[in-house]
C-alpha cells in the first residue's frame, strides 16, 4: 500500500471536484476608466428666491404666425374644371356651378339713385292755380289768400242728364267746415274715414233740378282736382288706386281698406292747407 500524500500536495488539476465544481478564476484590472463627464459651457442660472426667472433659451412663440402658402392650382381635376365667362352685360353677374351641372344667374346689385323708377319727373306744371308744381301738392290757405284766390273750380258731370258744368266753393268757409269736423269727431274715427266720407251726399244738378247726382270729373292722375274735392266732400269718389297715389307723392301710409287710405288723404289735404292746424297723423 502505498504511503498517502500530504494535503499540501494537492493541486487542482488533480483534484476532480475542483475541477467540476469551482468556480473560474477571473483577473480583473488594477484599474477602473471612470465614465466620462459632458463639459458645460456655463451652469444652469437656477431661480433665486424673490427675483424673477429668466429662461436663458430665447422665447418661442405659441402659434406659427407665418401665412400659409396658398395650395398649388388642380389642374385637370375630375371633379370641376375652372372656367372663365366673359359677361356682356356688367349689371348682370353670372354665377356658374359645373359641380353640380347646373347654371344659374344672379341679378346684380341695383344701383342707388333718386331719380323715379318709371322714368317720370318729380315736378310736373301745375294743372290749376291752387296746385304746386309737385304731384298731389297744393299751395296753403295763407299763400292762396295772399294771392287772392278764394274760390276754388271745379268740373262735375250730372248722372242724370249727362251735362257738365262748373261749379265752384268758397275757399275758407268751407275748409273752415272740414276743419270744425275733423276737430270734433276724430277722437271716434279710430284713423278711419267715415261713412260719409265714404259714401257722399252729392250735390243737385243746375241743369235738370235732380237731386244727388253731381259727380266731380275726375281726370288723370296727375291732373286730380284735389283741393275741388277736399271742399266738396268727394273724395269718397275716388278709386282706391287714385287714393294710393295721392299717398304715393306725399309719403304717407298708403295700404289697407279704403276707408283707411281716404282717412290719409283728408288729413293730408288739410295739413297742406293748414300746416300749423291739429292734423297731423301721429295724434
Amino acid at each position: 500500500m502505498p504511503p498517502p500524500i500530504p494535503f499540501h500536495q494537492f493541486s487542482n488539476q488533480d483534484d476532480p471536484l475542483a475541477l467540476t465544481l469551482g468556480l473560474p478564476h477571473v483577473s480583473l484590472p488594477s484599474t477602473v476608466p471612470l465614465p466620462q463627464q459632458i463639459p458645460t459651457s456655463q451652469p444652469f442660472p437656477w431661480p433665486v428666491l424673490g427675483q424673477p426667472f429668466q429662461s436663458p433659451l430665447p422665447p418661442q412663440p405659441l402659434y406659427d404666425l407665418r401665412p400659409t402658402p396658398p395650395p398649388p392650382p388642380a389642374s385637370n381635376h375630375q371633379f370641376y374644371t375652372q372656367m372663365e365667362t366673359v359677361n356682356p352685360n356688367p349689371n348682370v353677374a353670372t354665377n356658374q356651378d359645373t359641380a353640380g351641372g347646373s347654371s344659374r344667374t344672379r341679378r346684380g346689385r341695383r344701383a342707388c339713385s333718386k331719380a323715379r323708377a318709371d322714368g317720370k319727373s318729380e315736378t310736373i306744371n301745375p294743372p290749376y292755380p291752387w296746385a304746386r308744381n309737385q304731384r298731389s301738392m297744393i299751395y296753403s290757405l295763407e299763400y292762396l289768400l295772399s294771392k287772392g284766390i278764394t274760390k276754388i273750380s271745379g268740373e262735375v258731370k250730372c248722372k242724370r242728364c249727362d251735362k257738365k258744368f262748373q261749379m265752384e266753393y268758397d275757399l275758407v268757409e268751407k275748409f273752415r267746415e272740414i276743419a270744425s269736423y275733423i276737430s270734433r269727431h276724430r277722437s271716434s274715427m279710430h284713423d278711419r274715414a267715415p261713412a260719409e266720407w265714404m259714401n257722399p251726399t252729392l250735390p243737385g244738378c243746375v241743369m235738370c233740378k235732380q237731386t244727388n247726382c253731381v259727380k266731380p270729373v275726375i281726370a288723370k292722375k296727375r291732373a286730380i282736382n284735389w283741393l275741388f274735392l277736399l271742399l266738396g266732400r268727394v273724395l269718397g269718389c275716388c278709386k282706391l288706386s287714385e287714393l294710393k297715389y295721392f299717398c304715393k307723392h306725399t309719403e304717407n301710409h298708403r295700404t289697407g281698406a279704403k276707408d283707411r287710405v281716404l282717412y290719409l288723404t283728408y288729413l293730408g289735404l288739410c295739413k297742406q292747407l293748414d300746416p300749423s292746424g291739429p292734423f297731423d297723423l301721429d295724434l
